[in-house]
């Protein structure tokens, strides 16, 4: 345990720390701009410059390790003109159109540049090359406004493993991006938008649906409805400045009737249908294989993600039959709006426009998948995403702080605990076993109030077995049997699973994975920017929604049973069938 000084502060750190580590612990706030905590420490943008007394040159603090009795100034005239010099070099180069730009409000270039008192542009000259790439449905590139910081780099290589996004040429002419300056349709990006969730300017943003949701809001002849995916409820308040895992489920409905949606639904429904449709198809996967003896693709993942989906076409296609045939909560929700809803309200499926609300912007690009339209008329019209609602609701006026609390519409909006914790890395595992353990033994699942704690928290893959003891007769084939589960983040995650699985060393039955790391509550499309320590406050925020409810398990969901009674019949029954499942198939791997 090394111990320096920090600005006249003694600090002990572990040894390999780092010299900002150090910093930070001495409570000196150096600025960074490349850095991301736990993942990338490049010492690229050179922001963080510290003096080190008895060294030459200024060092970049991320990359520098401490040493024994090293003494540090961060605030030094030498450090502070250092800094300063490098963020004027870099707003000469910015292409940042701030007025207009939709970062303005959170831009940390723009923040770095105030903190430091830089309020004129010391050095114009030559902008960066500007490439406008619109070519996804979920994701714009502008690399006029790219800072060369390599964050997006590092998520979609080594967080991901993706590899869409790489330093194209050098120095002043160095592009960030595919290769070959493409656009991102023209290579394999499965549009996460983890890119966008740690780019500190607005060189890579989310694709706007707002102008559109205002244009249906605002058509008499459009009954408009909404959609709430579990992960905003805990994360949408940051936006109006609550602390990192403030529930505001009640606050986010509220505002959504002031918008204008004729039905203020939830996700969670679909969620809850989700789990009924999921659980039975593992159940059915596993009788096929230990009764009938037939050649079963087991493990079964799940396949709410559609990143994760997108994933597995291109990279792992030989492996796409063991994908869950489940839409996704969101599209099935879509479904089941445009018929049963439709139905109920004496409404035409083409004059109803389904809304999202997501953390995710893949979501935007899965919505326009053609297998999830109907004669041309898609399940799910536009998503927004967290931070796109954030910004409705300021267009509006409307004051969020204030606002009453407020429930969701009946019937799809009626939904249980299960649903809520979806929104967690190892909640749709943990959501299924309740319900698939609990048909099969008659009894609920024997862990601590339902948690099932191997399964949960931030480590990258976890394991989990349970083994089923006793059953009810129809299930009695699954006595003694011990299921192996998997849960995965991350895709880079999700690879070493797959990777355990075509070795023979990964005996799972089933196998949960999130693309984006934590889960959904760390989504492309939510607050930035998001480090462990708000994955793991949003993550408490969900839990602690789960324990509030009266009904904590999907099947227990009143709502779902009635769809079933009055309209589904069973799960996996034809009309379910044709809903609310789909099939994959193989994607080139450019």
């Amino acid at each position: 345990m090394p111990t320096l000084t920090v600005d006249n502060v003694k600090v002990e750190v572990p040894e390999g720390a780092s010299v900002l580590d150090a910093c930070r612990q001495a409570g000196a706030n150096v600025p960074t701009l490349c850095y991301l905590e736990g993942v990338q420490a490049i010492g690229a943008c050179r922001i963080c410059l510290v003096e080190i007394e008895g060294a030459k040159t200024l060092v970049a603090s991320c990359t520098q390790p401490v040493s024994e009795g090293m003494v540090v100034k961060t605030n030094s005239t030498r450090a502070r003109r250092a800094r300063r010099a490098v963020l004027e070099l870099l707003l000469s180069e910015h292409d940042g159109d701030c007025y207009a730009c939709v970062r303005s409000g959170d831009c940390e270039l723009r923040r770095l540049a105030y903190a430091m008192g830089v309020d004129e542009i010391t050095y114009p000259g030559e902008r960066t090359r500007k490439i406008i790439d619109t070519s996804t449905p979920a994701l714009v590139r502008d690399t006029g406004k790219c800072v060369s910081c390599r964050r997006c780099v590092t998520a979609c290589n080594e967080i991901q493993g993706v590899g869409a996004l790489f330093p194209q040429g050098r120095g002043f002419t160095t592009v960030i991006g595919p290769a070959f300056a493409s656009n991102l349709s023209d290579v394999v990006c499965v549009q996460c938008g983890q890119c966008a969730a740690v780019c500190p300017v607005g060189a890579i943003t989310e694709r706007s649906a707002i102008d559109l949701v205002w244009a249906a809001l605002d058509d008499p002849r459009k009954h408009v409805i909404v959609q709430t995916a579990p992960a905003i409820r805990a994360a949408l308040g940051e936006e109006f400045g609550y602390e990192p895992g403030t529930r505001v489920t009640g606050k986010m409905v509220a505002a959504l009737r002031r918008l204008g949606f004729d039905g203020v639904f939830d996700t969670n429904f679909a969620a809850d249908l989700t789990i009924m449709e999921e659980g039975t198809e593992l159940l059915m996967r596993l009788k096929k294989a230990l009764v009938d003896k037939q050649p079963t693709a087991l493990p079964m993942f799940t396949s709410c993600s559609p990143g994760w989906i997108n994933y597995m076409e291109h990279f792992n296609p030989d492996m796409t039959a063991n994908l869950s045939t489940c839409k996704s909560p969101q599209q099935m929700f879509g479904a089941v709006a445009k018929t049963y809803y439709a139905q109920t309200q004496g409404l035409r499926r083409e004059d109803i426009v389904v809304v999202s609300v997501m953390p995710c912007t893949a979501k935007k690009f899965e919505c326009e998948r053609p297998e999830m339209a109907r004669d041309g008329i898609p399940d799910v019209d536009y998503v927004l995403t967290t931070r796109e609602l954030a910004r409705m609701i300021k267009q509006a006026g409307i004051d969020f702080v204030n606002l009453p609390d407020e429930k969701q519409d009946a019937p799809l909006g009626i939904s249980t605990g299960a649903a809520d914790i979806f929104a967690n890395t190892g909640g749709v595992m943990e959501a299924a076993l309740r319900t698939a353990y609990e048909i099969v033994t008659g009894k609920s699942l024997p862990f601590p109030d339902l948690h099932v704690a191997p399964i949960e928290g931030l480590d990258g893959v976890k394991e989990a077995s349970i083994t089923i003891e006793e059953t009810v007769p129809e299930w009695e084939f699954l006595k003694g049997v011990t299921l192996n589960v998997a849960v995965a983040h991350g895709l880079a995650n999700a690879q070493k699973v797959i990777d355990r699985i075509r070795s023979g060393q990964g005996n799972y039955q089933f196998v949960e994975v999130m693309t984006c790391p934590g889960g959904c509550i760390g989504g492309g499309g939510q607050p930035r920017l998001t480090s462990d320590a708000v994955r793991e406050a949003r993550i408490r925020a969900i839990y602690a929604e789960d324990e509030s409810r009266e009904l904590r398990k999907s099947h227990e969901n009143p709502a779902v049973l009635q769809l079933y009674e009055e309209f589904l019949g069973q799960p996996l029954g034809d009309k379910s069938h044709h809903l609310l499942h789909t099939e994959y198939a193989e994607k080139d791997r450019v």
